[in-house]
Order: structure tokens, then C-alpha cells, then sequence
């Protein structure tokens, strides 16, 4: 049995490079369902060729691909990183077709769905959510997730996710596709084969070109730099009078170039990104035989195929996110962009023969950016996919097969966020309110706002998640009669409860209650503190001296956090959703504890008043006292530093039981001084040599004397310190109480260092291979002293004259 209507693909595949997969493809999803990675460079098609060719394969093989509840199968499922991509790919194949993009070929991007019976292109967050509300996806019989090599962070969630589902179903096939050539790490992920398609390539010159100007400055991409490329570009289009595609990092940049290009030269210039509506992206796709200039963003690097195109100009520059560990900030960040992108990038030009490429950056900058993207996973803000694992069984990724395991701290800062909205539980378990939370197409902070203050929050979280600049109320009241805002509004009003509140909440509270660490109080008149300790500069000046805000932006520019959109909030408001604690907080200053009784809402401050100090406050200002300054906060006599030197030197020798002086708990070895500390005694009056007794393993101590003993007997007979304090042991000794010595003891497997020294206690040489020294330079030394000291002995032979501290006469 088959099913009517499957795709013409000769027709489809007719000129296009990735042809050459259909029999290998067809083939191979004819035996069952088979996990598949193709690899192939941007632009031979495999976007258009392959989604229709499983489609045909699954329902030519109705044994191999039953259908579900005796339905017809579902359609294939085909995942883009944007959704510009999204839609230029369901149109693209809809037309090669000859079908309607919502009958054969649909596609699902937020806020807009086009049903499509045998291929669905959709975003991998649209994806994660049927996926999430319908683990086994029944009915579906192949999922292909293409431009796996940019590695976006919900594309290498999805990518685990369904490897482990494949995994589950015999009658399941996953397919991703990658651009670059770090196939077959995907491929032993997902337990696949890798099938290739090469494309023509047409020679390409590049060129770099530099500016005068700075391509990054404090506040962003340098406007003196978009005119240069700006001007690259007229120049380059007037010269060869052909298409060009201009790579920026965003919409600022690409609206700049845009505007000065529209002066600069009499060609169409138009923009391409997906803030733009559906028929101004398909201006930008549409083929035409007139040159063109065309401003894009990434996404034309390997997502999209703009027609045409035989220059390319290249700023060098991407948009990624970045986590702040330090302030607990995330954001997105420009940066130079990887090699492979800008190698991607180049290859534009020769898409449909010779091209040019001018890269507005010096080769040295090229030789420095890094060789490959870095996955999204090890810089972005992980809350959301914190969220995505919990739902799936998998709380914080453990067990699930990720081609890059999510780094530890940021996972723990993502559970703490989530933990503190009510989406997960101290375990790491997903919540009801959590499940709730993963259905909606909001990041999960601005989802909690949207369950908390109903309809009425719809504005604000319009703009919050778009691109919120300056005054949010403002900007959310000035949007109004925007299409686009107004669409948006009206999807997050009906996925909204009904609170049956009244009266309506600020923008701030708001933002707040998506944002508690970002609400802040002001410090001075553009400076504020945040709730979660940062520090941050105020932008916008219509918001400044306001009291309190609630941020809904902010970034980082080298060593200064600005506030890109905020909201003001009242206090009451802003304590509500923060909340109030006091704590004793307890600090060294001046050598001694002092303890103050605060009233906090978070990090800031609200009230202080001194109070007397407990044992357990003591512990805590020293031990961070000690991690700031390390154990010279204390005064040590000369027993307990030469106890301490040799602790250090055990440890480092031996490690274990021999304890870290500077990392051990203070309650283990400080615990009846901290009582003393605790009631004003100063710190540096504080005997440590029996607090650091306290810190001997036992019953190992019993041998420190052998690991590490305080004295050596020399030659002479004398016994002489031995020195840890420069991390091994060294003996200060005369020269002539060592005659006859010439192997140097070892401790714990290293050498005793000896300080020789004159007669006066002057130091003559230093060694820990006395063999050496007497047969070398010995000679010099007693050249050179015996004159000196006359009244002592300089013998030739050092080997066999009888070790002393004494002069000649009384020898």
C-alpha cells in the first residue's frame, strides 16, 4: 500500500547538487528507520531535496512506517535555527512542488502556522514543545534537524532528545544535517551513518580590507565602521555591477548600513532578518535580474540561499549570548565571529560563479578569531533549558546523550532561577506550575509574569521579549497600532489566565516579578545596585533619579553593567516581590570581628545597626577574611609559622591527611578562639600554634618528625633549623660544619637545600648536591675566602677534613 500525492522529486531536485543523495536516502530509509547525518556545504539543497525525499520514503513503506490509529502518517518534521529560514524553506519547496505553502508543505513559527500533511518546517522551540507535551511523538516517523553545526542551544537539546527517542521506536528515523565538516561527531551521537553531497565551487578572491576605525567601541559596533563597510560595498557593486550580501551582526547595524547605502548608491538596497514581516523577508529572497544589495544578518550564512549574489562584504561580527557568572547577567554579545562563519560567509560569492569577498578586517584579525563557533550551550543562560530537561526526565541533562554536557554552574544558577519561580522543586523535578511554564512560547521568567498578572501583562512581555530599549512603559504604550506588537499582544492575551485581578499592574511590577534579581534602587543619580549585588549604569535619561527600577535589560561593556530598558517601580512593590530578611552580617576590619544587624532586600541594603557578634558570625567574617587576604590576616610567632610552613609542605609533598591550612573549615581548627574573636579580642592576638595543632591527622602526626623534622644534624655534629618556608627544606649552615658531606638528606622525596655560609654567616653558595659543589665550586670559593678568613679552615680536600664551627687554634 501506498499513499497518494508524494512529492515529484525529480522535479524538485532538478539542478541541484544534493540530487545525488536521493538514491542512497531512499535506499537506505527503505531497510527501516535509520539515524542519518548529511553533510553538505551551504547552498547545494539539501534543505529542499531531503525533507520531501524522507517524506516519500515513509509513505512508500507503510510496513516499515505504520500509520498511526490507521491514519495517514504524520508529516516529516524539519527544524530551521530562525524563522526566516522557516518560512523561506516551506515556500521554497511549496512552489518547486506546485502546491500551496498549507497543503503538502506547511510550516509553524511563533504566532503563525500553515499546516502542512506530508512536511512541517518549524523553529527547534516549537519542536521542544510538541515534543515536551508528546515525548513519544506519535504519529511522526522522521525528524530532521537541520544546521546542526551551529550548534544553537535548543538545537543540541532537541538533538539528545530525540536520539534517545529513536532509540525507543524501531519505526523512528532521525536526521541532521550539518554545513560543516564536524559530521562524524554528530554521527557517533546519534548512532548514524553520514551521507555527503558536495557542491560546485567557483574561485572566489578575497580581499581585506580594514578601516581606520574601530569595529567594536564601549557602546557597541563603531557607526564610523558601518560606514566603512557601507562604502566597501558601493564601490565594490559600482565596479562589478553585480548582487552583493553585506554580513552585520544585527537590526542597529543593519538599519544604519541600509540608510547609508540608500545614498551611497542608486541599487535596491534591502534588509533581511527576522523582525522584518514575511513579504519584506521574501523581497530579500526573491530571485531578479537586476544587481541588488542585500543587508543581512547570520542568518544568510548557511540558512538561507539569497539568489543572486556574487560579492560579499563581511564585517567579521556575530551576536551571541553570554553569561555573566560574576554579576549573574545574560545577554547577547558582539564578538568577532568564528573562522568556519566567516569561511561560510565567503562562500556566498561563488555560490553561482566567480565572486569577491571583502572582509572589513585586517588578516591578523581573521588569524586570531577562533577556528569554530562556540555552542551556545557553554555561554548562554541555561534557564530555559533547565526547564526543557526537567520536563523531559532529565533534570540537569544527566543521562541524556548531548554532544556538549551543559557547564555546572551555569546549570546550578539556572535551577536557582527556577527554583525560585516555582518550575522546579529542590530535587531538580519539574513542578505543575513548571509543566505550565514549558507549553508557553515565552522564556520561563516571562512566563511566571504571564501566569501571575494575566492579560494584562501581555504589552510588557511583548516587549521584554522582543527588544526592550529605554522606558519599557513607554515603549509598550508607544508600540500600539504596530502590526507586528499588536499580533503579539493578542497571542500572549489568549495563552494568558484569568487572574480576576483589577486595578492592573505597573510595567515594573511586571518586570519585577520576570526579573526579582534586576530590580534595583539608586545609588547615585545613573548608578544603581541590584537586588543580585551588581552594580550598573542607568542609559536612558527619562528614567534617570527614579528611586527604584525594574531592569528588563542590561549588558555588560568591559568593566561597567548598563541598563538598556528598565521600568520605575514603587518600594512597597519592589520589597514585595524581592523580599525582606535580616541577617547579621559580620566583617574584619581593623584586625578585629564587627557585626551589624542589616535589613535587606537581597544584596541592597534598607537598614543597619550594630550588634554584638556570636561565635558562628565570627566563623563566617574570618573564614571570608581568610579567602580574601589567606591566613595573613593572622600574627604568627615563630613556632606556629614553622609549624604552618611545615603543614604547607606535607600537604604539597603528600596531600591527603596532611589538611590545606587556607582552605580548611575554621570550626576544625580556630573553634575555642573564635569565641575570643567573637567578643572583641583582636585578631592578631591570637596564639595559632595550638590551633594549628588541632589540625594534625592522626595518627599520621606521629611521624612528622620523620616526614618533616625542625632540625638536621650536620657533619659538625650541630643540630641546624631546617627552613620550610619556601615550600621545601632549606639548612642555613657554615661551610665548614658540611666537610665531608656529599649526598643532601631528602625529605618526603625532595633534597634538603643548604645555605653555605662564610664564617661571618654571610652566604657563600647555595645547593642541594654538596657532591657537585666540592669538586667544582668549591675551589673558587676557597680562593677567595681563605685570605679573608685566615683563622678558619679552607681545605683542598673537602671530602676528608673534619667538619668544625670552630677556628683553627681551638681545633
Amino acid at each position: 500500500m501506498t499513499f497518494p500525492s508524494v512529492f515529484h522529486l525529480p522535479t524538485i531536485a532538478a539542478g541541484l547538487p544534493a540530487q545525488t543523495l536521493l538514491d542512497d536516502l531512499s535506499g537506505t530509509l527503505a531497510t527501516g528507520a535509520t539515524n542519518l547525518v548529511i553533510q553538505s556545504p551551504p547552498g547545494t539543497g539539501k534543505t529542499t531535496v531531503v525533507p520531501p525525499a524522507v517524506a516519500t520514503a515513509v509513505r512508500n513503506h507503510p510496513d516499515l512506517y505504520p500509520a498511526h490509529d490507521g491514519r495517514e502518517p504524520g508529516p516529516v518534521l524539519v527544524t530551521a535555527p530562525r524563522r526566516v529560514a522557516v518560512r523561506a524553506a516551506a515556500r521554497r519547496l511549496a512552489q518547486l512542488d506546485g502546491s500551496r505553502v498549507g497543503e503538502r508543505v506547511g510550516f509553524t513559527v511563533r504566532g503563525e502556522h500553515h499546516q502542512g500533511s506530508h512536511v512541517q518546517f518549524l523553529t527547534p522551540g516549537v519542536l521542544m514543545r510538541r515534543l515536551l507535551a508528546d515525548p513519544e511523538l506519535a504519529g511522526v516517523h522522521a525528524v530532521i534537524i537541520d544546521e546542526v553545526h551551529e550548534r544553537q542551544l535548543d538545537t543540541d537539546l532537541l538533538v539528545g532528545m530525540l536520539t534517545e527517542l529513536s532509540q525507543l521506536r524501531d519505526d523512528f528515523a532521525l536526521i541532521a544535517m550539518s554545513a560543516t565538516l564536524d559530521a562524524e561527531r554528530f554521527a557517533e551521537l546519534l548512532g548514524a551513518q553520514v551521507l555527503s553531497a558536495q557542491a560546485p565551487v567557483h574561485p572566489v578572491e578575497v580581499h581585506y580590507q580594514p578601516g581606520t576605525a574601530p569595529r567594536l567601541t564601549e557602546k557597541g559596533v563603531g557607526w564610523e565602521y558601518l560606514d566603512h563597510l557601507a562604502r566597501l560595498t558601493s564601490d565594490a557593486v559600482a565596479r562589478r555591477q553585480e548582487s552583493a550580501l553585506v554580513f552585520l551582526p544585527g537590526v542597529r547595524e543593519i538599519e544604519r548600513v541600509t540608510a547609508t547605502l540608500s545614498r551611497l548608491t542608486d541599487l535596491e538596497v534591502l534588509p533581511l532578518h527576522g523582525r522584518l514581516t514575511p513579504a519584506e523577508q521574501d523581497r530579500a529572497l526573491t530571485p531578479t535580474n537586476r544587481p541588488r544589495i542585500v543587508v543581512s544578518t547570520p542568518v544568510a550564512e548557511s540558512s538561507l540561499t539569497v539568489p543572486g549574489v556574487r560579492i560579499v562584504v563581511d564585517s567579521g561580527l556575530s551576536r551571541s549570548p553570554r553569561r555573566d557568572a560574576a554579576r549573574n547577567m545574560t545577554g547577547l554579545v558582539t564578538v568577532s565571529c568564528a573562522q568556519s562563519s566567516a569561511d561560510q560567509r565567503a562562500g556566498r560569492a561563488g555560490r553561482e560563479g566567480p565572486g569577491e569577498v571583502i572582509r572589513g578586517y585586517a588578516q591578523e584579525d581573521y588569524a586570531h578569531f577562533q577556528p569554530f563557533t562556540t555552542p551556545e550551550i557553554q555561554s548562554a543562560d541555561l534557564t530555559q533549558a533547565a526547564l526543557w530537561l526537567a520536563c523531559w526526565g532529565t533534570p540537569r541533562g544527566e543521562g541524556l546523550p548531548l554532544i556538549t554536557a551543559p557547564p555546572a554552574p551555569a546549570l546550578e544558577a539556572a535551577e536557582a532561577t527556577l527554583q525560585a519561580i516555582g518550575a522546579v522543586d529542590g530535587d531538580g523535578a519539574v513542578t505543575s506550575l513548571g509543566r505550565r511554564l514549558s507549553t508557553l512560547p515565552l522564556a520561563p521568567h516571562l512566563g511566571a509574569a504571564l501566569v501571575a498578572h494575566g492579560p494584562q501583562a501581555a504589552g510588557v512581555l511583548a516587549v521584554l521579549a522582543d527588544d526592550p530599549r529605554g522606558d519599557v512603559e513607554k515603549q509598550a504604550r508607544t508600540s500600539r497600532g504596530n502590526r507586528a506588537f499588536d499580533r503579539e499582544v493578542a497571542r500572549l492575551r489568549r495563552l494568558a489566565p484569568d487572574t480576576g485581578t483589577t486595578g492592573g499592574a505597573s510595567a515594573g511590577q511586571i518586570i519585577g516579578t520576570a526579573l526579582p534579581g534586576l530590580i534595583a534602587r539608586r545609588e547615585t543619580d545613573t548608578d544603581y545596585l541590584l537586588a543580585s549585588g551588581t552594580r550598573a549604569t542607568l542609559m536612558d535619561r527619562e528614567l534617570a533619579g527614579a528611586p527604584w527600577l525594574a531592569i528588563a535589560d542590561i549588558t555588560r561593556s568591559g568593566s561597567r553593567a548598563l541598563i538598556r530598558a528598565a521600568a520605575r517601580i514603587e518600594e512597597a512593590a519592589a520589597l514585595e516581590i524581592i523580599g525582606v530578611r535580616e541577617t547579621t552580617r559580620a566583617t574584619v576590619n581593623g584586625g578585629k570581628v564587627q557585626a551589624r544587624q542589616v535589613r535587606a532586600a537581597g544584596a541592597i541594603e534598607l537598614s543597619s545597626t550594630p550588634t554584638r557578634a556570636t561565635p558562628e558570625d565570627a566563623a563566617r567574617a574570618v573564614t571570608a577574611a581568610i579567602e580574601r587576604e589567606g591566613l595573613g590576616l593572622f600574627t604568627f610567632s615563630d613556632k606556629a609559622a614553622a609549624l604552618a610552613h611545615r603543614l604547607r609542605f606535607l600537604h604539597e609533598r603528600l596531600g591527603e591527611p596532611w589538611p590545606d591550612i587556607e582552605a580548611a573549615d575554621v570550626h576544625l581548627w580556630l573553634g575555642p578562639e573564635l569565641e575570643q574573636i567573637a567578643t572583641g579580642r583582636p585578631i592578631n592576638r591570637i596564639d595559632l600554634y595550638p590551633a594549628l595543632q588541632r589540625l594534625l591527622p592522626w595518627p599520621e602526626a606521629s611521624r612528622m618528625g620523620e616526614l618533616a623534622p625542625t632540625h638536621l644534624t650536620v657533619p659538625s655534629g650541630n643540630r641546624h633549623r631546617i627552613d620550610y618556608a619556601e615550600g621545601r627544606p632549606v639548612v642555613r649552615v657554615k661551610l665548614q660544619e658540611c666537610f665531608g658531606l656529599d649526598t643532601s638528606p631528602e625529605l618526603c622525596g625532595l633534597p634538603v637545600q643548604f645555605h653555605l655560609l662564610s664564617p661571618a654567616g654571610r652566604p657563600l653558595a647555595v645547593t642541594d648536591d654538596l657532591a657537585s659543589f666540592w669538586s667544582g665550586p668549591y675551589a673558587q670559593v676557597r680562593a677567595e675566602m681563605r685570605g679573608r678568613y685566615p683563622r678558619h679552615p679552607w681545605p683542598e680536600d673537602p671530602w676528608t677534613a673534619p667538619a668544625t664551627a670552630r677556628v683553627k687554634k681551638r681545633m
